[in-house]
């Protein structure tokens, strides 16, 4: 058995070399992947301290995930407790902080896999909708673990509606307290994080009623459990909701309230309060709240969703060039599946959406950050697009890197089914994405609505946000390529995708316009116009990400190496996007179908291309093989010894199975022989 190599990937892998169609692969590289790896990380210095985060959490026996897959619901709660405390130790010990650089890698590192996140909600929403008082009295008891926070919203009959919401919060003059109720079975609070079993306080959003009159929703601070013995307090109702497809680790829970009474104080009132006498006053704005909520989607989409894409394509590409199966010429050994043009098809437009989706959530961010500098200055111009941005592209990213994960799984066959793959539960975790955070076709149609604003506005000649600045020089035309190579022209595409989205939004406000002059009422006809309004947003959102990887690639000019890989996967990413969408881009001329052809053409050339890179543009990931938990990713390739090894763990090969003494041994014995 050859040495084991000792690189930083190998993780101290115990199964010696690595698998030569594997090593194979990365002696051809075109670039430096080294060098991938910091500018997709934002520097040299963001890569010392990322990976210094993971080595130091790996090294910890408390963090690891080696029997993850062979855990029960109950044993992955504990795990993860266990974890969320150690953290905390941990940090200390590091002099990690929570405002430190090292934080935002430490999520990464533990993979999601710990409890308490609720908690960090539970603080935020105090942050961001509580006064200076309550700042003072609640923040430092949260971060010194005095209580345990939850966040408790959703309820059993709404979820993205808030306004629909049930629960009542009733001022009690006399006591100058709240009086919580759920009046009935759809206003339980059901889903909230860490409530099922560990929180000892939440955040309830109420319907607040003063004098019998209605304010709408508010947030306030309920005690549900006791510090002493963490018994539930008198009047609440609580526990886990039971088995889910993933997140077994999370206690999401139900809560239910009977006459429970809060201080006055405990209304968290930034922005409103009601004084002794039962006067209600609004203090400031509102809009900055609003912000909170988008930002909590963008930053989800890095962690949970593009990660999860990049392991995906990490663990199948891999496995494709170690799988080999049946013959492409006909006397030599069976292929390696990435030799095939559908597998080369199946992934590597996955592996360009990673990347290009890489780009658009940095592109966000400094979005963000520049909207946060105005709404600080008290300008709140920004709002709309920010919010229009955040709600279109968290549907877009999720829907498109869940469909992704899946493809990845798909395509390593029956192991790729095996939870050992490590795919399964990035798909199962994944898919939640597309439901927490707003409803994707609700967020969708938000977006559409601000197009349909903007499209008006620009239609007469008024200013418009600088992404829609397009939709007022919307103009008939036809896509000027002549030969295949046009296609690889970034302003062919870009072109082609603007064309597409503002006929989209364009056609779907004519329509909406016509139905309204027709005499339908304005809510029927936007009803009538949904599902246009939702591929209008999507095409938008498309066509932003297509320019902004363009973009992105030409801010490369001073990295020859890293540019031009990155050129295909920017040309990949386009054209897949029009290969797989003909219709929109057929529907009015635009493009021909002899142009269509040109496009196939240059997309399935491509494929050769970028194959031959496919496996240091996952390396460049730079993904451990503790942080992948992959039998079938592993860096050193060995995916059938790990296969054999990992399903020895399993504890039903540890043990003679009790079926056989109850079920088996009395059929097998007892039955009379026909033979």
């Amino acid at each position: 058995m050859a040495l084991p190599e000792t690189g930083k990937y190998s993780q101290g892998s115990v199964l010696g070399s690595v698998n030569p169609d594997l090593a194979s692969e990365r002696q051809t590289a075109s670039f430096s992947v080294e060098k991938l790896t910091v500018w997709l990380d934002g520097g040299a210095e963001h890569t010392r301290i990322r990976r210094a985060v993971v080595e130091a959490i790996e090294c910890d026996p408390v963090f690891s995930r080696e029997n993850q897959y062979f855990q029960s619901q109950n044993e992955r709660y504990e795990e993860a407790v266990r974890k969320a405390v150690h953290l905390q130790k941990k940090m200390h010990e590091m002099g990690w902080t929570e405002s430190g650089p090292e934080f935002k890698y430490i999520y990464r590192a533990l993979s999601g896999d710990i409890a308490f996140l609720l908690h960090r909600i539970f603080m935020r929403s105090i942050s961001v909708l509580g006064s200076d008082k309550q700042i003072a009295k609640w923040i430092p008891l949260a971060t010194r673990y005095q209580l345990i926070g939850s966040y408790a919203q959703t309820e059993l009959g709404h979820g993205t509606y808030l306004q629909g919401l049930e629960t009542t919060a009733v001022f009690d003059i006399t006591t100058q307290e709240f009086i919580l109720n759920t009046p009935k079975i759809s206003a339980m609070k059901w889903w909230p994080g860490d409530m099922g079993r560990s929180a000892t306080h939440t955040v309830v959003f109420a319907q607040l009623y003063v004098h019998g009159k209605c304010y709408g929703v508010h947030p306030f601070i309920v005690q549900i459990r006791s510090l002493q013995d963490h018994s539930l307090c008198p009047g609440i109702t609580a526990g886990d909701i039971g088995p889910k497809m993933n997140f077994e680790h999370v206690d999401n829970g139900y809560l239910m309230l009977q006459n429970v009474r809060v201080p006055r104080e405990n209304m968290l009132n930034k922005f409103c309060e009601v004084q002794p006498d039962g006067t209600y006053v609004r203090l400031g704005s509102q809009q900055i709240n609003y912000f909170t909520m988008t930002t909590v989607r963008i930053s989800l989409l890095s962690d949970e969703v593009i990660i999860p894409l990049m392991k995906a394509c990490t663990i199948a590409i891999r496995y494709s060039v170690v799988r080999r199966q049946s013959k492409l010429k006909p006397g030599e050994e069976e292929a390696k599946i990435l030799d095939y043009q559908t597998q080369q098809e199946k992934l590597l437009p996955q592996l360009a959406t990673a990347y290009a989706f890489h780009f658009i959530s940095d592109y966000l961010q400094e979005l963000f950050n520049r909207g946060y500098r105005e709404i600080q200055r008290k300008n709140f111009d920004t709002l709309p697009e920010l919010h229009a941005f955040s709600s279109g592209f968290k549907a877009m990213i999720t829907h498109y890197c869940t469909s992704a994960v899946e493809i990845c799984l798909r395509a390593c066959g029956g192991h790729g089914y095996s939870l050992l793959s490590g795919l399964p539960s990035l798909y199962t975790k994944i898919l939640a994405s597309c439901i927490y955070e707003g409803e994707n076709t609700i967020l969708l149609l938000q977006t559409a609505r601000f197009l349909i604003k903007c499209f008006m506005a620009a239609s007469t000649g008024q200013p418009v946000p600088p992404s829609v600045t397009y939709l007022a020089a919307v103009k008939p035309g036809k896509c000027p390529a002549t030969n295949k190579l046009d296609f690889l022209s970034p302003d062919i595409y870009t072109e082609a995708y603007q064309h597409m989205a503002a006929r989209l939004i364009s056609s779907t406000a004519a329509k909406l316009q016509d139905l309204i002059q027709s005499g339908v009422k304005k809510h029927d006809a936007w009803n009538q116009c949904t599902v246009q309004l939702v591929q209008a947003a999507k095409a938008h959102c498309h066509y932003i990400t297509v320019k902004n990887f363009v973009e992105t690639v030409e801010k490369l000019k001073t990295q020859a190496g890293i540019q031009k890989i990155m050129k295909h996967l920017c040309d990949l990413f386009a054209l897949h996007g029009i290969f797989s969408n003909a219709g929109l881009f057929l529907h009015d001329g635009y493009i021909s179908g002899a142009q269509m052809d040109m496009v196939t053409a240059s997309y399935l050339d491509l494929l050769a291309v970028i194959r031959k890179d496919a496996v240091p543009l996952v390396d460049a990931f730079d993904f451990t093989d503790k942080s992948l938990n992959s039998a079938l990713g592993s860096y050193d390739g060995q995916v059938y010894q790990r296969l054999y090894e990992w399903a020895q763990k399993s504890p039903t090969n540890k043990q003679m199975s009790p079926a056989y003494e109850r079920y088996l041994k009395p059929l097998l014995h007892n039955t009379p022989s026909k033979l």
